[in-house]
């Protein structure tokens, strides 16, 4: 195979190798399968769907499968050559959505994965990423995620501090979760109705100031314990399922 690997078009892992190709939204050129690995059940259907969908399947050894996955040793026996990330149109996910879920200032790539992670499962399924301070879709963040990136719209085309300002005069509602907050998100019922753009900060910069003093409200987590804060991605959850769309509130018995 002649193609150049990068982070940017591979896929590693189990649940993420499996979610690629049922997605179906990116062109798989090779599935790098491990010898030791195909004693996994898993692995052999992986195997299975790779052959019924028509792409390539090759057998290495776990050497191998480490330089194939950008050093990485959590591959668990499988990665992907693929196209990179489809992203999305800002003007046209805007359009049709009436969440949107912006990543401000969070670097590490494992706190993206769970977050979209989260995303996913709660019904934010479009994502505005800054192109800078924010990972972008890499194979650590689709692995993190365990292959949700591969059914979000990500838009991944200005700074934060942009897509905020494309979005006020749009009648979007700008909610940013940030300890200096004082409202916890339950309490935005009345916002339940409009389109909400949620902003989540990094643990460490959190979200930009302009956001924060252009934001309908500042939201935090309220807090009982000894630790002085949640992580990004738990923080996340926990204001995505609060302001999730009424459509999704089935509540659990």
């Amino acid at each position: 195979m002649s193609k150049s690997t990068t982070t940017d078009d591979i896929i590693y892992g189990v649940n993420p190798a499996f979610e690629t190709i049922l997605a179906g939204r990116r062109k798989i050129y090779q599935a790098c399968l491990g010898r030791q690995a195909l004693r996994n059940p898993r692995i052999q259907t992986l195997s299975v769907l790779c052959k019924k969908r028509g792409i390539p399947v090759e057998i290495h050894e776990k050497g191998r499968l480490i330089h194939l996955a950008c050093g990485s040793r959590d591959h668990q026996g499988v990665v992907l050559k693929t196209a990179p990330y489809p992203y999305a149109s800002f003007a046209e996910t805007v359009a049709a959505a009436t969440r949107l879920l912006l990543l401000d200032n969070i670097e590490d790539p494992q706190n993206v994965g769970a977050i979209l992670r989260s995303a996913e499962v709660l019904g934010f399924r479009n994502i505005l990423l800054p192109q800078k301070g924010v990972p972008g879709i890499y194979a650590s963040v689709a692995k993190a995620s365990a292959g949700a990136t591969e059914h979000l719209r990500i838009v991944r085309e200005m700074n934060a501090t942009q897509y905020a300002k494309r979005l006020l005069p749009e009648n979007w509602r700008i909610l940013a979760l940030d300890a200096s907050g004082d409202m916890a998100p339950r309490d935005c019922s009345t916002e339940a109705d409009h389109k909400i753009l949620l902003v989540i900060g990094g643990e460490n910069k959190g979200v930009r100031q302009f956001i924060l003093n252009s934001a309908h409200a500042v939201l935090r987590i309220p807090q009982h314990g000894r630790i002085n804060s949640l992580n990004a991605s738990a923080a996340a959850a926990i204001a995505m399922y609060a302001l999730r769309e009424p459509s999704h509130r089935v509540e659990i018995s």
